[in-house]
């Protein structure tokens, strides 16, 4: 029962719709999860402890403190400091990816995004720019830039706590074949729209005010202060979901944010998706023994302790099932002594994020958000950047790990 239940929820996530209703990945997740309960599998006291709270503490916690940020309008304060440089398009677009993925590195990747992409977008449409190289470039690197720490994206936090890796080494590990796909998709993006930086043609638009929060000193202040606590004490044997939920909890006594407006801005979408999978993937983990399942791939000429088919099998599966259900789904293999393939793991799952649209949220938060102000992001559009430069970036891994 357990391995039907988890191949039907997988497959419903693959698909991500059930046809008839208008249920998503994360109710396909969360009825797969109900369903190990309901039929047996896992006790409700099963399902409970098959949830790794260190991971959700940690995402829930960088959720407050990225809401703190964005609340206190320093996303949009970042955006529009380089908005100064749209005049040189070259340099604006260096300076746009180098900030979005150190943003992206310290922050959830997909709250840079959603709060650059308007402010970026209406700028661009009023100067007579080409907004396509500019957002595909923020996506982009906001996904790179997301794989250099173990706090960049949702997966990166689960791989770094079920591995229990360090932070520093992961870091250093991760850093530089990270800094080489960014130079990567710059260029790129450079040779593909060489001649179509700009449009010479702007047009009037109405912002949004809500995309705009006015800049606070002191509370975003109060946010970098935050990022920066934590990070130091990531360096210390203090429990990263100690530190992290300590620090979200410093920043909710706030006499000017409310409570419930901060935790509007948490994912819990996403929260629920990391929930109901932990539970799916504990109730096939409760009834089959996975050695038994990685003796038979091993016998087939799969293996995993490959960087290079590692790299290929976590690109493909990220981009069939999205990337945090394929990591969930790959972690119980990996090695627990060989770091390497937990790094590994990490940064595949995370440049296969732009191979195409549906690889990332970013990617669709992006392209929604763009699409509102009347800027349209085709699938082609994206992919023809988007291909490359995956490609080029998990070759870039697989040459990294073999050194």
């Amino acid at each position: 029962m357990s391995i039907t239940l988890f191949l039907i929820t997988y497959v419903g996530i693959a698909l991500g719709k059930v046809p008839g209703l208008v249920i998503d990945r994360v109710g396909i997740a969360l009825l797969g999860a109900i369903a190990m309960v309901g039929f047996g599998v896992l006790s409700t006291r099963d399902a409970i402890q098959a949830i790794d709270l260190p991971t959700i503490l940690l995402l829930y916690s960088l959720m407050i403190i990225s809401a703190q940020l964005r609340l206190g309008g320093f996303y949009t304060w970042s955006v529009s400091r380089i908005l100064s440089l749209l005049t040189r398009p070259r340099q604006f677009l260096l300076v746009l990816m180098a900030v979005s993925a150190v943003l992206s590195a310290l922050l959830a990747n997909d709250i840079v995004c959603f709060a650059f992409t308007p402010v970026l977008a209406v700028a661009l449409i009023r100067s007579g720019m080409n907004p396509l190289p500019f957002l595909l470039g923020l996506a982009i690197s906001s996904n790179i830039g997301s794989a250099a720490t173990i706090i960049g994206n949702p997966q990166n936090m689960l791989i770094g706590q079920v591995g229990q890796l360090g932070f520093g080494r992961f870091i250093a590990w991760c850093a530089p074949p990270t800094l080489i796909s960014l130079s990567v998709g710059y260029l790129m993006l450079l040779w593909f729209y060489r001649d179509k930086m700009t449009i010479g043609k702007t047009r009037p638009i109405e912002a949004d005010p809500s995309a705009w929060p006015d800049f606070n000193a002191w509370q975003s202040a109060k946010g970098i202060g935050a990022v920066v606590l934590l990070v130091a004490l990531f360096f210390t044997p203090v429990p990263r979901e100690v530190s992290a939920i300590a620090i979200a909890g410093i920043l909710l006594c706030s006499r000017k944010m409310k409570t419930r407006d901060i935790l509007g801005l948490v994912d819990w979408h996403l929260i629920t998706l990391f929930c109901a999978l932990f539970i799916v993937i504990h109730g096939l983990t409760h009834t089959y023994d996975l050695r038994i399942v990685l003796d038979r791939i091993t016998g087939w000429g799969v293996d995993l302790g490959n960087s290079a088919t590692l790299t290929v099998l976590t690109a493909v599966l990220s981009n069939i099932f999205s990337n945090v259900p394929a990591v969930m789904l790959l972690v119980p293999f990996m090695d627990p002594v060989d770091p390497r393939q937990w790094y590994t793991l990490a940064l595949a799952s995370t440049f296969a994020g732009n191979l195409f649209v549906l690889g990332s949220i970013a990617n669709l938060i992006v392209i929604e958000q763009a699409a509102r102000l009347g800027v349209r992001i085709s699938f082609k559009d994206h992919a023809r950047v988007g291909v490359p430069v995956t490609l080029v970036s998990l070759i870039v891994l697989v040459g990294w790990s073999m050194i």
